[in-house]
């Protein structure tokens, strides 16, 4: 492999090589893994049949190429037939030593969001745990001598005082309950790290979801059979599915709906640590539902503790997805609109860290 092609493998974002005639003449594999499309199917399509951008870009990349500058289009929504779309920044500037071709740098935004996001899960989550330790303490003791005193009470109450009574004691328990759900978010244990297969995971969690809250829906498989094994803790992995998928079937409502659980490889996501070492994510998991959607005001803290879209949710299960994706080194993010939300979990591959290692 000539140098040239190297840095062309070897760059981190979308890259798109266009001819005089805006069709693509080269892509890379970041790219590839962006537009959810081999090289070969896409070489010679015209550009913005396969992109779909939310600004007016023809004249501008006309007047581009016709002035021989570069242009730059900032927080633009960049989509393609294959995923929601996603703000982005576009850099284009034409190919030396070839008159008329271009090429496209396409920056997805969501990446910085995500290294943001995934650096506040662990300490979010170790101030879940202090709230867990004090609320045990301070509120769990007290809720277990209201529950009796209501229970003594009810015992001299005629039949109208005793639906009082029967409240007290309910949500003391739903309180309990939710309490002990926080010290289970603050308990999880550091994962044992082995090659996992993340199929064998996904299908343990879809047939457990369809025999219990997801009998209503269809669960559909849509795998790469050529994923090789990933890195993680199986028992952990099978927490997350489950939580995704509950909270799929929930978006529904009761009514049926369609899940279709996706994965796939994508060589480009590369991830730097605070410590400066780079690994790469490239098993790539999707839970897909055609609900609603997520509510538009949590939709960038849907990952949050005590972050919840629904009336009585606790806002713990997607934390708690979250906590143990960080754990493992990997990437969660989501992408929603009504009628598509993607939950996306990115995962080491086994070989790649035993090289490391």
């Amino acid at each position: 492999m000539s140098t040239e092609d190297a840095i062309w493998t070897s760059l981190p974002v979308p890259a798109i090589l266009l001819d005089p005639q805006d069709r693509i003449a080269g892509i890379n594999p970041a790219a590839e893994g962006f537009m959810m499309s081999s090289s070969r199917a896409l070489m010679g399509q015209p550009v913005w049949d396969k992109l779909a951008v939310n600004a007016p870009l023809e004249e501008a990349f006309e007047r581009a190429r016709a002035n021989d500058a570069p242009l730059f289009v900032n927080d633009v929504d960049v989509g393609t037939g294959e995923r929601a779309p996603m703000q982005c920044n576009l850099q284009v500037a034409p190919l030396t030593g070839r008159p008329g071709h271009m090429i496209m740098l396409i920056s997805p935004r969501e990446l910085a969001g995500r290294m943001v996001q995934n650096s506040n899960v662990k300490s979010a989550a170790k101030s879940a745990i202090g709230m867990a330790e004090m609320l045990a303490h301070e509120i769990k003791n007290p809720l277990a001598g209201i529950t009796g005193a209501a229970q003594l009470l009810s015992m001299t109450l005629g039949p109208e005082d005793l639906e009082l009574t029967d409240l007290i004691v309910s949500e003391s328990r739903r309180i309990v309950s939710l309490l002990e759900r926080v010290e289970q978010f603050g308990n999880i244990s550091a994962p044992d790290i082995r090659p996992v297969n993340v199929h064998d995971v996904l299908d343990r969690a879809r047939r457990s979801a369809m025999l219990g809250f997801a009998a209503h829906m269809a669960l559909v498989e849509d795998y790469d059979p050529s994923l090789p094994l990933a890195l993680g803790d199986s028992d952990q992995l099978l927490q997350v599915v489950l939580n995704l998928l509950k909270n799929a079937s929930e978006a529904a409502r009761g009514k049926p709906g369609t899940i279709r659980l996706h994965t796939y490889y994508e060589q480009s996501l590369r991830v730097r640590r605070g410590e400066g070492q780079g690994k790469a994510l490239p098993l790539q998991i999707e839970i897909i539902d055609d609900g609603p959607g997520l509510p538009p005001e949590i939709a960038d803290q849907v990952f949050d503790p005590f972050v919840s879209g629904r009336e009585n949710g606790t806002g713990l299960g997607l934390a708690l997805a979250a906590k143990i994706i960080s754990d493992h080194d990997g990437w969660i993010s989501v992408n929603s609109v009504p009628g598509r939300t993607v939950f996306r979990i990115s995962l080491q591959r086994a070989a790649d860290a035993t090289k490391e290692a």
